[in-house]
Formats: C-alpha cells, sequence, structure tokens
C-alpha cells in the first residue's frame, strides 16, 4: 500500500505520524511520502518538501508567498500523478490542501482530509469546495461530523492523538523537578509557533509578565521556542517588555514546559488543547494584522463565539479569551492573577478540562487507519 501525505504545521506532523502509525500497523509494507516534519518522517515517511513551507499566518503573510504556493502545489501534483499512490490524505492546512485534492481527486486518486476545517466557525461556504475536493473527512473533534451531514461528504470523528498521549500526572512541582528549576510561582508564556504569531504577541505577553512579577515575588517564566529562528525576535522583545525578569527561552520542550508551570500565557492554537491535557490552567490571547482581524471579526466572518479549543469543547467557556485590542498587558495580567494565586479559580478550569480530555480520548491514529481502509475497500 502507498499513501501520499502532505501535512501544515507542526501539529500537522503529529497528526500525520499518528496516521501512518496506525496503517502500519495494519499494513505492514506501507510506503509513504508527502511534505512532512520531523515526526512523520520518523514516522517512515519519505520527504519531497519541508512542512515548514506550508507554516504561515494571515492574510498579510499569506499574500507574498502565493507564487512560491502555487508552484509548490503544481510540483507536488507533478510528483503524486507520476508516482500515484493509493489515497492521498491532506493533514490540515485546508487552504492549501483543499485545492490540491480537488485536483488529484480529478485525476482519478481517492483523498481524504484529516481535520476538519472551521466551517463550523467562519467561512461555512467552503463545505462546497470540501465535497468536490474529498472522499473522507476525519474529524479531531465530536462535534463537527453534524456539519457534514446534510452536504455528501462522509465525516467521522476520530479524537484527538494527544488525547492520548497526555494526562495532568505530572503536577507543577514536579515539572519543575524534571527541568532542575527552583520551587517558585512559575508562568508559561508561549507566544506562538510562527513568525507573525511572535510578531503581535510577544510584546504584551511580556509586558503582563512584568506586571504580574510585581504581585508575585519570585514568580519565574519560561518559553518554549518553537523553532529556532523565533529565538531572536522572542529574545528582544523579553529583554524590552520584561528587563530583569527571571525568565528562560528553551529550545523546544513544550511539554516540559507546561507541565512546571503553575499556569499558561498562550496563542490561541493547538497549543491550547496540550495545556488543556495536561491540566494547566490558561489565558488564551491573539492578534493579527489589521487586514485579518477586520475580516475576521467586522466583517462577520467568524461565526463562533470563541476562538480557543478549550471553549469550543467545553459545555462552558471557562478559558478567558482575549482578542486584538483586548490582549493587552493590564487585562492580561488580570486573568492570570487568580489562576496564580487562587485555588478555587484554577479548579474551575481544571474540572472542565478533565471532562473534554475523556471525550477526546482513544486511539485517533487508529481510528484514522481504519476509516482510511475501510473507505479504500467500500
Amino acid at each position: 500500500m502507498k499513501v501520499a501525505l502532505v501535512a501544515g504545521e507542526l501539529s500537522g506532523d503529529l497528526l500525520g505520524a499518528a496516521v501512518i502509525e496506525g496503517l502500519r500497523a495494519r499494513v505492514p509494507e506501507l510506503q509513504c511520502y508527502g511534505v512532512c516534519g520531523d515526526r512523520m518522517r520518523a514516522a517512515g515517511c519519505k520527504p519531497i518538501a519541508s512542512i515548514d513551507e506550508l507554516s504561515l499566518m494571515g492574510i498579510a503573510e499569506v499574500l507574498p508567498a502565493l507564487p512560491r504556493l502555487f508552484r509548490l502545489r503544481a510540483r507536488l501534483i507533478e510528483h503524486i500523478l507520476a508516482d500515484p499512490p493509493d489515497v492521498v490524505v491532506g493533514i490540515d492546512a485546508p487552504d492549501f490542501n483543499l485545492g490540491l485534492e480537488r485536483r488529484l481527486r480529478e485525476a482519478g486518486l481517492r483523498t481524504v482530509h484529516v481535520v476538519s476545517p472551521t466551517i463550523w466557525a467562519w467561512r461555512q461556504g467552503r463545505v462546497k469546495a470540501i465535497a468536490r475536493a474529498v472522499d473522507q473527512m476525519l474529524c479531531l473533534f465530536p462535534f463537527e461530523p453534524a456539519f457534514y451531514a446534510g452536504h455528501r461528504v462522509p465525516a467521522t470523528f476520530i479524537g484527538h492523538p494527544l488525547a492520548d498521549q497526555l494526562d495532568d500526572a505530572v503536577t507543577p512541582a514536579q515539572g519543575r523537578v524534571a527541568l532542575a528549576l527552583p520551587e517558585r510561582p512559575t508562568l508559561a508564556v508561549l507566544p506562538g509557533s510562527r513568525s507573525g504569531e511572535v510578531k503581535h504577541l510577544m510584546a504584551p505577553f511580556a509586558a503582563a509578565a512584568a506586571r504580574l512579577a510585581e504581585q508575585i515575588p519570585g514568580l519565574q517564566v519560561l518559553t518554549p521556542v518553537a523553532k529556532p529562528g523565533l529565538r531572536a525576535a522572542i529574545e528582544a522583545t523579553r529583554q524590552q517588555r520584561a528587563p530583569g525578569l527571571d525568565w528562560q527561552c528553551l529550545a523546544g520542550n513544550t511539554r516540559g514546559v507546561l507541565q512546571a508551570a503553575d499556569a499558561v500565557l498562550l496563542a490561541s492554537g493547538t497549543a491550547t488543547l496540550e495545556t488543556l491535557l495536561l491540566g494547566r490552567p490558561m489565558v488564551v490571547g491573539y492578534r493579527t494584522g489589521p487586514l485579518t482581524a477586520w475580516l475576521m471579526l467586522k466583517a462577520g466572518l467568524l461565526k463562533s463565539r470563541h476562538v480557543s479549543l478549550p471553549n469550543l469543547l467545553a459545555a462552558t467557556a471557562t478559558v478567558p479569551e482575549r482578542l486584538q485590542q483586548a490582549c493587552h498587558p493590564q487585562q492580561l495580567a488580570d486573568d492570570l492573577l487568580p489562576l496564580l494565586t487562587d485555588a478555587a479559580a484554577r479548579e474551575r478550569q481544571l474540572v472542565t478540562f478533565a471532562s473534554v480530555r475523556t471525550q477526546l480520548a482513544g486511539g485517533a491514529g487508529d481510528r484514522a487507519a481504519e476509516a482510511i481502509l475501510d473507505g479504500l475497500t467500500a
């Protein structure tokens, strides 16, 4: 069996590896190639392009890259049609992958997309394009398949692979021991894994940490640097906005940093799910360029009341979300202070997180593999 996979961003690399491992457990002689990162390569995916080529944020960042992205898509189509697989699996990156999948499906290949685009939140008309592009949609969250029911798109809830890997067994004190840190109040700050996110979020995040340090003696701050190229910008902003604060920037190791934290300040995205699954209370902030923000918030493209996964998945919204102008230092500090000092405030979030974890667990990679194989034999 031969599979072509095209993943976008670091989260797509994790999901792609789980899908490959699930397929290989059922088809030991599996061959796979595509756009991948370190985890997918370790799982046996032969790279034909790097996942970094699809890691872009917002309209303002994507527009200048469009010629390069079109060339990449054309190159992938040529490569895949020259070495046709049994199935093409696109993972996340819907703006890129759905167009690719449509072209390949029109050429006679079977296409599966993993991670539903957020059509339930904004740009709901995309479901028509999805119906033309994919034979199957594999959804990570339980509320998503219902949206596809009336649009002739077979959709299956597979759960999330992170829910099978992570739990809240490690206490913050144990996490600090693992990183050889002193036993002091600890805040994790995660400004995102893309340069655009760091550009927009690091300054208010750092200033909020500085204000918290004035109220919490001995506060230490940790930031996992998702990519080496982001370190210079993170360090420069940290030194400018929070000089003198005990702040360590660690290469990668997001999980270890989260486990060592009493509370987390982070960008909206997949890291919020990891934070939830590890049982750490959080505040979510997000800023983007003016054009993207206007389209989302003012022009009505955003249909959902919430943007963070914890609030979307829970029955009640327990995580503060601060977007655009509301994502400013004083507001963020005010939101974080009770999570660092009040056990009852922490527990309100953690009780909700535990119920979400139970809902998402159950072997996403295996479920995805079964759905893909079932589709091939249907």
